[in-house]
């Protein structure tokens, strides 16, 4: 999927996509387990509150060897019980199986962050037994507002796919939601918690002005705390297991 003008790295010719961060330990990002972060390049959407704009382009960073990754898993299983692979949009890379399968073989769970764009990846990962969980952002209701968040051309069956799939799915599952006030209000809320199910977990994120990719979201101001919670007792009208992310 990722374009041939880019240049061919050393992941790449071991059929791994390039590492481009790596967090050694986090107790947010999968809740109940403590687990490694990798970061891989590249998205297809250019959201203006975006934390991570370096990773869009893929090449601001120095690649991380996997050989250095999987050193340090090997060193830490008594403490790491699983590795988070995000971006950037993980399911751009065609490689993406093969580094599910290699944090596998190591022993490990394997859990994947995504927005939803390629369900035909998503897919392939679940039936395989590649990945133990999923968070997947549904960043606002699917219509109009959708591409206006993104600045770009979106498949919004595409992520509805996803959606739908990942509802049907064995695996862990987490839709989430940063609640930009721009684009998430309490009707998008509301839309998104009846669309995931009654039996989803559905995570709303606090948006934090704070490196985000354009000026005017750094500007903005975020919902208080009153007004998340507010947020919340939308979302669990549809969706009892909805929670705020804290940290």
């Amino acid at each position: 999927m990722i374009s041939p003008d880019h240049d061919t790295t050393a992941s790449q010719v071991e059929n791994l996509p390039p590492i481009r961060g790596f967090l050694p330990s986090t107790l947010i990002d999968w809740p109940g387990r403590i687990a490694a972060e990798v970061f891989l390049p590249y998205c297809n959407f250019r959201c203006g509150y975006c934390h991570s704009p370096a990773l869009l382009q893929g090449d601001t960073h120095e690649e991380i060897p996997f050989a250095q990754v999987r050193q340090y898993l090997e060193s830490k299983r008594n403490w790491i019980d699983g590795v988070v692979i995000c971006g950037g949009e993980p399911t751009l890379h065609d490689e993406l199986p093969c580094l599910c399968r290699r944090f596998r073989d190591l022993g490990y769970a394997v859990k994947l962050d995504t927005n939803g764009s390629r369900p035909e990846m998503l897919q392939g990962l679940i039936d395989s037994g590649l990945i133990d969980g999923v968070a997947m952002d549904v960043k606002t209701v699917l219509d109009h507002r959708m591409e206006e968040l993104a600045r770009a051309e979106i498949d919004l069956e595409a992520i509805d796919r996803s959606i739908t799939l990942l509802g049907e799915s064995d695996i862990e599952v987490e839709f989430r939601s940063t609640c930009c006030p721009a684009f998430v209000d309490q009707e998008v809320v509301d839309w998104i918690a009846r669309r995931i199910g009654r039996e989803a977990t559905y995570c709303l994120q606090r948006f934090e002005p704070q490196h985000c990719a354009e000026e005017v979201f750094r500007a903005m101001q975020p919902y208080s705390a009153p007004e998340m919670e507010h947020l919340l007792e939308v979302a669990r009208r549809h969706c009892p297991k909805a929670r705020l992310r804290t940290g």
